[in-house]
Formats: C-alpha cells, structure tokens, sequence
C-alpha cells in the first residue's frame, strides 16, 4: 500500500465531508484504508472480512454499502458487475485497463494493452471529457479450454467403445 496514495484519498474524503457538512466517522476512514490496501478486485464480503479478521474493525453490511456508494461518488472506487458478481476495485491511482473474464468459471484477469490505451487515448469525442476507461473482453481461460477438452475426449471414447459393443452383439 502507497502510503501517499491513502494521503491523497484520505485528503479527498475529508474535503467532501468538510464541505457537506457530514462526520468524518473512523469507519470511513478504516474502511477507505482497507480498499487501498487489497491488490485488485474485491466483493463486499471479502471487504467486510478483511475488515472484521485483519483489521479487528467489525461493520455492518448497510455501513459497507452506504460507504461504498459514497466512494464510488468521489471516484475512489468503481464498481464492476462481472457474470452476476458485484466487485469492486480502488480506482484513484489506478491506470485504464482491460479485463478478460472466462465465461465458463468467471475468473477475471487485468490486461495491460498499450495499444488499447493509445486508441481510447486518441479518440476524438464531442463534448465529453474522458477520465478513463475499463474494457471487458469475454471468452474461454485456458484452464477451462483444457478441461472441455479433456471432457470432449472423454465423451467421444465413451461412444466409440458404446458403438463398438453393439457391432460386437
């Protein structure tokens, strides 16, 4: 964890509460430092027992939400549905990127692609200012390749030695 990366998000989150007159509570906080410290992706579960087990710092699932939606409105954090999962990732020093997500076992990976990058970069938009982007790029992983294929293997010999005990009856 960039411990100049949470100075500057905890800097963010005390000007909006300043500013919107609203408690600068130490769950906000704990929880803000929580997200910064998780490398990649992550739901609200794995947040809520990363908070609970490392950190000694229970919450509720509605203090989660609520905080998270906060975050989210700041740009600390952005939100991502993955095949019917919700996760989340912090996002204030975080570069645009690319997910693959495997169809068949949802596991999602970050894809760096310089190319990617330097075509959003380039593209000319009317009367919108890009901030950044994420792109998901769907198919198969090659775990999951490996094992439709084991199993479309496994089928076809399963037929063949069928086929060849009704030729021999």
């Amino acid at each position: 964890m960039k411990e100049s990366v949470i100075v500057a998000v905890e800097r963010l989150l005390d000007n909006y509460l300043e500013k919107n007159n609203h408690r600068k509570t130490p769950e906000r906080y704990t929880i803000l430092r929580a997200i910064y410290s998780i490398n990649g992706h992550f739901t609200l579960e794995d947040l809520k027992a990363r908070l609970a087990q490392e950190m000694d710092f229970p919450v509720s699932r509605a203090t989660l939400y609520n905080t998270l939606n906060l975050f989210m409105s700041l740009r600390l954090v952005v939100r991502h549905r993955f095949q019917g999962s919700t996760k989340y990732e912090a996002c204030y020093d975080n570069q645009s990127h690319c997910h693959q997500i495997c169809t068949m076992c949802g596991k999602v990976t970050e894809v760096k692609s310089p190319e990617i990058i330097a075509a959003v970069e380039n593209m000319h938009l009317k009367r919108f200012r890009k901030d950044g982007f994420t792109l998901y790029v769907y198919g198969v992983c090659s775990s999951c390749q490996t094992k439709m294929t084991k199993r479309k293997k496994t089928t076809t010999a399963k037929k063949k030695s069928n086929n060849k005990n009704k030729t021999e009856k």
